[in-house]
């Protein structure tokens, strides 16, 4: 799939596949040419790439074939045991979760994961999960605490489902719990904005020691959608609502509402997954051996600190 402003480079990219076949298929020489051409797409890539418009970086983190959790997990990680359910209603299957082991490290990693196809779309319901996968987050949050293990968790949802019967069950309840438990866990917490941070559906799962955005991601209590239709009555105002609602990891990093920006190659995540993988596991690594060297009780009470640090302004 070709996002809109992709689509000059997918037309340069496709000149120079044709010219390299010509070259292969006669006996013209157009080395210089197909080099020149080369230089030119990777001066194009990185123009576009680098001057990319909130909107545009929010169609990014949403593209088709970016890796979601279980594509990470697989890759950072040399085993993975899932574990299921929240012991009260069901296996919430938008909301995935279990112990991994990370260069020898064993850690509790949970995420929201999106589907590839429609089926499994509508099984894991488009990343959005119910009071239950949040039930079965703080479960498997509370195991990580009670054996001493750090937890990472993999932020990807366009929110938490809003149907009635998830508020039936109580999905307000279900995601102030886990935002009061999480200030409180005594074991290092690592959250990873990985694609789209709408909502509390993706607060539920990110309070942490260190909160962190991959490059094209964004994070806001609206999608810019949303805030369209709620301000223009229409979407068609969407790339509007985005700029106002400094969304992107830039964004979020000046305001001090993330600790950092994980880099992705360029084009994004999806076109080199397991070089993003690495820079993924490495920082997870990173992060780890350095909230380790902190006491539980201190490393709680800079949690809540930089929590309520936020959105405070002097003048």
């Amino acid at each position: 799939m070709l996002l809109e402003f992709e689509k000059p480079i997918a037309e340069l990219e496709a000149k120079l596949h044709d010219m390299k076949k010509l070259a292969a298929d006669s006996d013209v020489n157009i080395k210089d040419a197909v080099t020149s051409l080369e230089n030119k797409i990777v001066t194009l890539k990185q123009e576009t790439f680098e001057n990319l418009t909130r909107w545009q970086r929010v169609q990014l983190s949403r593209h088709p074939e970016r890796p979601y959790t279980l594509d990470y997990i697989y890759e950072i990680a040399n085993d993975f045991v899932e574990l299921h359910g929240d012991r009260s209603v069901r296996d919430d299957k938008a909301m995935v979760g279990g112990f991994a082991t990370i260069n020898k490290q064993t850690v509790m990693i949970i995420g929201q994961q999106k589907g590839r196809n429609t089926k499994q779309r509508q099984e894991r319901n488009f990343g959005m999960a119910n009071p239950d996968g949040y039930r079965k987050a703080l479960r498997l949050m509370k195991m990580a605490e009670k054996f001493g293990k750090p937890i990472v968790t993999l932020i990807d949802t366009p929110g938490a489902f809003p149907g009635l019967e998830a508020e039936e069950r109580g999905q307000g309840e279900a995601i102030a719990r886990n935002l009061r438990e999480m200030f409180m866990l005594k074991v290092p917490v690592i959250c990873i904005i990985i694609g789209e941070g709408a909502s509390g559906g993706a607060l539920g799962i990110a309070i942490g020691d260190k909160v962190l955005m991959l490059e094209n991601t964004w994070y806001s209590v609206i999608s810019p959608e949303s805030c369209s239709s709620i301000l223009w009555r229409s979407w068609d105002y969407k790339e509007e609502a985005a700029e106002a609602l400094k969304l992107t990891a830039k964004d979020m990093a000046e305001l001090k509402i993330v600790d950092g920006i994980v880099k992705e190659p360029l084009g994004g995540a999806h076109t080199d997954v397991k070089w993003m993988a690495g820079q993924l596991k490495k920082v997870i690594i990173e992060n780890i051996a350095e909230l380790n060297k902190i006491d539980p009780e201190t490393r709680i009470a800079q949690r809540i600190d930089k929590f309520c640090a936020m959105g405070t302004y002097q003048e």
